[in-house]
């Protein structure tokens, strides 16, 4: 589930990749936001309810909907798609009502999750396909952060990954962690849900181009440039041993290139990141540097044009990068059949 766009693999081991089921669909944040917009050009009041998900777009649409000067209500889980304190959001103007209130007839009642199940369900249902059993979801999960900055607190949570090894199947959660507030709505919506987050997808992803995954031995480097945010990772066998993390409006090709050059160079500051904006940045200690090899995926990846990189391509499709990461993980983290049999070797 991305900013942008929600990108769905319906994986078939029988099938090739190329020829299963794939959709690349607006984020379920995009289509709360344009429900919110409509409610606001028809001088309705909002209710929201359900679970904290994806905002970027939906919350924007809040902000402008309260501005306009109708009213907000949500629910406490609903409101934390906002902030995860509730005192902050209430300070926005939203107001706050008890799990199970109904709304009134004036309001436009808009329910928030990651996982739109039905509306897939009957889409792929019109072509003859059924959902699947078993589910793979990958969010973006701040973790929950109530004082201080969610910049910090969301980098945090990679500095403590890379403290316990930075084992990229370390990545995939049967169960997420408390502090992973949306991975485990997620959970809450698809019980059994294996989760990951997206720049974690995206990473594994990359590694799933078999002229990426040659390079693991001698170490690469994998740059996700999403529609909100953008990862650069430095991956050496199975492990990451650096990374940042910045917000993708705010770079430039010649601001990425020296980016990875001096994250490459293991030189590349938490505070550079951060000041600029971004999230921040983390080296291991004993750090090699990579071999010169960038691997770029990302919905903008065109920010990465004319600078040398080699675009991935798993399973012939990059905007399924994400899928494609979590069917590998998943495989090699329960000994299963995976149409990536060439990572293999990094994982026994």
């Amino acid at each position: 589930m991305g900013t942008g766009t929600q990108d769905i693999l319906l994986y078939d081991p029988a099938r090739p990749p190329e020829n299963c089921v794939k959709l690349v669909l607006p984020a379920p944040t995009v289509l709360v936001a344009g429900e919110i917009a409509r409610a606001t050009a028809t001088g309705r009041d909002v209710f929201l309810f359900g679970r904290i998900m994806g905002g970027g777009p939906s919350v924007r649409a809040m902000r402008r909907h309260l501005e306009a000067g109708r009213r907000l209500f949500a629910t406490a889980e609903a409101a934390k798609t906002i902030r995860d304190n509730l005192d902050e959001v209430k300070g926005l103007g939203v107001e706050i009502v008890p799990e199970g209130t109904a709304p009134g007839p004036e309001a436009a009642a808009i329910r928030l999750t990651d996982v739109l199940r039905d509306r897939l369900g009957q889409a792929l249902g019109l072509f003859g396909v059924s959902l699947p059993e078993r589910w793979a979801v990958a969010v973006q999960d701040h973790g929950e952060c109530v004082t201080g900055s969610n910049r910090r607190f969301r980098f945090a949570l990679w500095e403590e990954f890379l403290a316990r090894g930075g084992d990229l199947l370390d990545l995939l959660y049967a169960e997420a962690p408390a502090v992973y507030t949306r991975m485990r709505a997620v959970q809450a919506e698809a019980p059994g849900a294996a989760v990951m987050d997206t720049g974690a997808a995206a990473v594994w992803g990359a590694l799933c181009d078999e002229a990426v995954a040659a390079r693991l031995g001698e170490g690469l480097t994998v740059l996700n440039i999403g529609n909100g945010h953008t990862v650069g990772a430095v991956v050496r066998g199975r492990r990451i041993t650096g990374l940042f993390e910045h917000h993708t409006r705010c770079l430039t090709p010649e601001k990425l290139a020296g980016l990875i050059g001096r994250l490459q160079a293991g030189q590349l500051t938490n505070a550079e990141v951060f000041e600029d904006g971004g999230h921040g940045a983390a080296i291991i200690r004993g750090f090699l540097p990579p071999g010169p090899f960038v691997a770029a995926t990302g919905p903008q990846r065109a920010l990465a044009s004319g600078l040398g990189y080699h675009f991935a391509v798993p399973g012939g499709d990059m905007m399924l990068s994400g899928c494609f990461g979590l069917v590998a993980a998943h495989a090699l983290r329960h000994g299963a059949p995976s149409p990536f049999p060439f990572l293999a070797r990094w994982f026994t």
